[in-house]
C-alpha cells in the first residue's frame, strides 16, 4: 500500500528536475523559452551549471556560430562552425572550468520581425579553473528563430564581435 501512496505522489514530480519559470524573475531557473530573452536566460543557466543538453535546446538544427580570427590570412577573416562543432567546444569548455559565470549586461540593438529577432548584447564572461582564471568581455549577435512546431525561440546564429 505504502509504494503505491509513494508512486501516486511522485508520478509527476522529478527532484532532479529544474523548475520552469512562470513569472518574469531572472533567478536560475529554467524557462520555456517563449521570447528570445527566455533564451538568454536559459543561456546563462547552462553556463553556470555546465549543462550541455539544456545547452543544446538552445540552438536550432541550422545553428552557425560566426567570429573573426585575425590570424587567418593576411589580415585575418571570419570563421564559422556549426551546431554539431559547438556543442562539442561548449562541452570541452565545461569540462575544463569550474566555475562558469556569464552576464549579459546591455541590449545594443533588437530588431522583431513576426518569427525572427535578431539581438545585440554586450556580455561578460568569467572561467576559473585548474586550466586558468579568464574575465572576458565583449559583444555578441543572436539571431532568434521561433520553431512552429513546439513553440521554442532558438538561435540560428550567434556572432562573436567580441575584440581579441
Amino acid at each position: 500500500m505504502l509504494v503505491v501512496v509513494l508512486g501516486g505522489m511522485f508520478r509527476c514530480f522529478n527532484p532532479f528536475a529544474p523548475k520552469l519559470d512562470r513569472t518574469s524573475s531572472t533567478d536560475l531557473v529554467l524557462t520555456e523559452q517563449r521570447t528570445p530573452e527566455e533564451v538568454l536566460q536559459n543561456f546563462v543557466y547552462a553556463y553556470t551549471f555546465k549543462d550541455s543538453l539544456v545547452y543544446a535546446d538552445l540552438l536550432d538544427s541550422s545553428f552557425v556560430f560566426v567570429y573573426f580570427d585575425p590570424n587567418l590570412g593576411g589580415s585575418g577573416r571570419f570563421v564559422s562552425w556549426g551546431r554539431d562543432v559547438d556543442l562539442k567546444t561548449t562541452g570541452r569548455l565545461f569540462r575544463s572550468f569550474e566555475t562558469i559565470t556569464l552576464l549579459w549586461n546591455s541590449t545594443v540593438y533588437e530588431i522583431k520581425q513576426e518569427n525572427q529577432v535578431e539581438l545585440s548584447k554586450t556580455l561578460q564572461l568569467n572561467l576559473y579553473g585548474a586550466a586558468g582564471d579568464y574575465s572576458l568581455s565583449g559583444d555578441a549577435i543572436f539571431n532568434f528563430k521561433k520553431n512552429a512546431y513546439d513553440d521554442k525561440w532558438r538561435i540560428t546564429r550567434w556572432k562573436d564581435e567580441s575584440q581579441m
